[in-house]
């Protein structure tokens, strides 16, 4: 087991941060706050009118071109990923960001300055366990086109790898790794943004990086540049500028060999935020982008989504012995063969009961439902988990073998697969709310093995025999 912290966490206390916006060129603080438990991260925008909250939530994302923006409300804030990579390197939970314009501070291109006064802030440990969301299967994400292939795979921890390769006699291929998420602190958060010089040439024809000033990127040169172009440079970034050894403008030292692969991985870190939770597993991943990271967050989610589903389907064991075999039933449910439908009880409490039914090929029915292709009609499956509620229901008076249970009204019946003999019919019906004067309303699912076959909301009554 890989240590990772187990409590929900948020700051001691409240930090603010000023800087200016890569792509925007304005001048921004933001403040981060202390959260309540399971809050996740969020932005608020307080030069807005209203102040509007945008949810870092993948299904938020509204462009990743040059980095990760999100929006909501009628709000948007951009180029989030550093910082959200200094969050979740830091394994804090839960944190609300006041800022003041409509893009993250690039400050030196990396997460350090972040991580930095997060740590200064200290961190409040909170009641609530961690979230984790916990890769079971591997989750896959390709784009051939571009050769992005991002692969997640179950493990106890948090692990990264990630590999790049660039057309480019300079940068070649790299790759940066890091086996638990403590390793960030030391290893990644201070690796800064890199790009191209012809890159850098178009952002700036095209007004893109008003906020850049050489010092917080990497600038990669990877063909010769003549005087002229190197003269321009100067001129707009007002500061002189020349190619080291290493094929970059030594405007700045290389953090480490491997820094632009690196970074890679920060980014990464940063745009998995957008799942929502914090993550157990082992992700690999080749030539990454911030449009691929939030591809990937999103069928993360929707993996997340499906396991919730999962998770309501019980399963029951069919050979314990039952609360009421079919014997007991009859002495509760007035129905005889050939219209008894339920064989045995198998849970059965206040609030929930669950029914089994075994479909076999002696039933009168199949001689005339279509008996070259025999399936047990939907109607049916309707009335059996009503007798199976029935029972629920009966359960709530001293004489049941007195009473009827009787129709009110069916919602939302829904029927999934077929039904076949030789199946085992599982019915669990659950109350939607107090029975009152006899009158339960329940939901009531029916399945065989891990399918559900039919669903429906029944309302019932039970009134005494005459």
């Amino acid at each position: 087991m890989e240590e990772m912290n187990a409590k929900q966490r948020t700051i001691k206390r409240e930090i603010s941060i000023s800087g200016i916006g890569l792509h925007t060129g304005k001048s921004v603080t933001l403040t981060i706050k202390p959260a309540p438990e399971n809050h996740w991260f969020k932005f608020r925008r307080v030069d807005l009118e209203d102040q509007p909250v945008v949810a870092v939530d993948a299904d938020n994302v509204t462009d990743t071109s040059r980095g990760t923006t999100i929006s909501e409300n009628g709000a948007s804030v951009s180029t989030i990923e550093h910082l959200m990579a200094a969050l979740v390197g830091l394994e804090i939970d839960n944190v609300i960001i006041d800022i003041d314009g409509p893009e993250v501070p690039i400050l030196d291109g990396s997460s350090a300055v972040f991580v930095e006064k997060l740590l200064e802030a200290g961190f409040a440990e909170q009641e609530a366990d961690r979230d984790f969301y916990e890769i079971k299967e591997n989750i896959h994400y390709v784009e051939p086109e571009r050769k992005v292939e991002i692969v997640a795979m179950p493990l106890d921890g948090y692990r990264l790898t990630c590999m790049i390769d660039f057309n480019s006699p300079v940068l070649g291929s790299q790759h940066a790794s890091i086996s638990k998420i403590d390793e960030f602190k030391k290893d990644i958060s201070s690796s800064r943004t890199f790009c191209f010089l012809h890159e850098l040439e178009a952002l700036v024809k095209n007004n893109l990086i008003k906020g850049g000033d050489l010092s917080n990127a990497i600038v990669i040169v990877d063909k010769e540049v003549s005087k002229d172009e190197l003269d321009k440079l100067q001129m707009l970034f007002n500061k002189e500028v020349t190619v080291a050894d290493e094929g970059i403008l030594d405007n700045i030292q290389l953090r480490y060999q491997n820094e632009p692969a690196r970074h890679k991985l920060l980014d990464m870190i940063g745009d998995l935020a957008l799942v929502g939770r914090p993550l157990k597993g082992h992700i690999m991943a080749a030539r990454p982008g911030h449009a691929a990271n939030v591809a990937f967050a999103k069928r993360v989610k929707n993996q997340i989504k499906r396991d919730k589903n999962k998770k309501k389907i019980n399963t029951y064991d069919i050979h314990a012995k039952p609360v009421y075999d079919t014997v007991q039933i009859m002495n509760i449910l007035p129905h005889r063969q050939p219209f008894l439908m339920v064989d045995k009880i198998l849970e059965l409490s206040e609030t929930h009961v669950v029914g089994l039914k075994n479909v076999t090929m002696n039933e009168d029915l199949f001689m005339g439902h279509f008996p070259g292709a025999p399936v047990f009609p939907g109607v049916l499956q309707i009335e059996a988990m009503a007798q199976t509620g029935g029972i629920l229901v009966l359960n709530t008076v001293p004489d049941p073998e007195n009473w009827l249970t009787l129709f009110l009204k069916i919602e939302n019946a829904r029927f999934k697969n077929q039904v076949h003999p030789g199946d085992t019919l599982i019915f669990s019906c659950e109350l939607l709310e107090p029975i009152r004067r006899g009158i339960a309303r329940m939901k009531g699912v029916g399945m065989v093995g891990e399918k559900i076959v039919s669903e429906a909301e029944l309302m019932a009554q039970i009134v005494k025999v005459k």
